[in-house]
């Protein structure tokens, strides 16, 4: 017998074996075998399991293990097809994934490719919406303090539903008959795959229009749809959609399904409707009542002001009976203020009177006294500023004297003489210039010698030590005349000299 994966395989034609002449196959020649072997058994298949090991990658492909109680199998979801799934697969969700087989030559495995996905059974539905409300009430989308109220009497109302479906119908129906309003619709999937998408978009398109522009913008907007199964309603189920609706700044009321039909977009909306007709009575009051309450209204004004006008009238009239007639009121009036006008001008007259009286006695009472009494002052604040400049004066002056004394003493202090005094001399050159370094002196140099009581001539001998030939010296020579001190007057040295500054 042939085997189909090896046709040309067959029994030896050497007397070596059966399989001495099996031909020999790449490894990539079998895994091409093996991969058409599976897609050619299994087209198309459906498996059911659960979700295990979700991996999304950048690629944006998925990749996961499908398995039950017994086995596992790869899947993987493209990622052309893993944006268009209307459930996605989560760890631990229990779904059933249509697509075919194919195997993974390089890892030598086999794996479903998933070209759909359903939840198994409405229990997993359940879960994953349970899962889904606790995550985004976490998040604080669906608090209290989110919420706001809605417009009393709308002028635009905004309903994104199906434009074909009894919905629409129902809600202009029921405006129709409350109180008619202008209706803008936003025509959306309310089953299906693109469901979720088209009802955010709505949302979030009403929002997005402007104030003023060329189609109106809703004043509170109602999101709808009739009753169906748990599956026909998961779109309002989707994160996209309870997301748009939490956010949305016009106030939003949620009609989907029945009374019994909850979904996760009535948690996020301002108001929850229990169906699409509610909704509109919640959008809408009623006309006939607010005209009926508005003639009650009026009637009720009407006779409160009637009941004002008469309780005026009678009031007036007690007044008028009891003050008499209003041009003897006025007379009465008129001769009162005439009274009160003399009085008041004869009390002024005698009040200015009296107080110029007043100040005349003050002024010749008190001219002369006060003219005294300037001069007395005058003469003590003399007297007294005469004192004070004395005392001034002779404080200046011994202030002075005590200053000059120290600036004399701190002077005869630093005065060159007194240095003579205690034993110093100073040596001077022919031209009476103070010698201050040793190196401006020569042998046989004629120098003097100041002391403090005079000065004498003398002659610098030999540098070396050697005694030099001194020059004559005339007896009758006198030495040039010193400066004299400018600080003190000293007695005059023999022969008149005078003795110079010590530097």
């Amino acid at each position: 017998m042939t085997d189909p994966l090896f046709p040309d395989a067959g029994p030896s034609a050497e007397g070596s074996g059966p399989l001495a002449n099996l031909p020999v196959f790449s490894v990539s020649e079998i895994s091409a075998a093996i991969k058409r072997t599976m897609e050619d058994t299994f087209p198309r298949i459906r498996v059911r399991g659960e979700v295990s090991g979700l991996r999304r990658p950048g690629s944006g492909h998925l990749y996961m293990d499908l398995k039950d109680a017994d086995g596992a199998i790869a899947a993987v979801c493209w990622r052309g097809v893993a944006g268009r799934l209307t459930v996605a697969p989560e760890d631990g969700l229990e779904i059933i994934v249509t697509g075919r087989i194919t195997t993974y030559g390089p890892a030598s495995k086999y794996q479903v490719v998933i070209e759909d996905v359903e939840l198994a059974g409405e229990g997993a539905l359940l879960k994953l919406i349970e899962e889904r409300r606790k995550k985004l009430a976490a998040e604080g989308l669906f608090d209290d303090a989110r919420k706001q109220p809605l417009p009393f009497l709308p002028d635009v109302i905004g309903v994104v539903t199906s434009p074909t479906g009894a919905v629409i119908r129902d809600i202009l129906h029921r405006l129709s008959d409350r109180f008619p309003r202008h209706v803008v619709i936003w025509p959306a999937l309310v089953q299906g795959k693109d469901a979720a998408r088209q009802v955010a978009a709505g949302i979030n398109g009403f929002n997005a229009m402007a104030q003023g522009g060329p189609v109106a913008r809703p004043d509170v907007i109602i999101v709808a749809r009739g009753g169906g199964s748990l599956e026909d309603l998961m779109a309002f189920n989707e994160e996209e959609v309870v997301r748009a609706a939490a956010a949305s700044a016009i106030p939003l009321i949620s009609a989907v399904g029945h009374e019994t039909d909850v979904t996760l977009i009535d948690f996020a909306a301002d108001v929850r409707a229990p169906t699409p007709t509610a909704a509109a009575e919640m959008a809408v009051p009623v006309r006939m009542e607010l005209a009926a309450q508005v003639a009650d209204d009026s009637r009720r004004l009407d006779a409160a002001m009637m009941r004002l006008i008469e309780d005026s009238r009678r009031h007036l009239g007690q007044l008028w009976r009891i003050a008499g007639s209003p041009g003897r009121l006025v007379e009465e009036a008129a001769q009162r203020l005439d009274d009160r006008g003399e009085r008041l001008q004869r009390a002024a007259r005698t009040l200015i009177g009296e107080a110029q009286a007043r100040t005349a006695a003050a002024a010749a009472g008190l001219r002369p006294r006060s003219l005294e009494l300037t001069v007395e002052r005058g003469a003590e604040r003399v007297e007294g500023l005469a004192r004070q400049l004395g005392r001034e004066g002779a404080r200046v002056l011994q202030d002075g004297a005590r200053r000059l004394e120290r600036l004399g003493a701190l002077l005869a202090s630093y005065s060159y003489e007194n240095v003579l005094a205690r034993g110093f001399a100073v040596i001077r050159g022919a031209d009476g210039q103070a010698l201050m370094r040793a190196a401006d002196t020569r042998a046989g140099m004629g120098i003097e010698i100041g002391f403090a009581d005079g000065a004498v001539p003398a002659t610098i001998g030999d540098k070396a030590g050697g005694a030099a030939d001194p020059a004559p010296v005339s007896p009758t020579a006198e030495p040039k005349p010193r400066p004299r001190s400018k600080a003190k007057a000293k007695p005059k040295a023999p022969d008149d000299g005078g003795q110079g500054t010590l530097l």
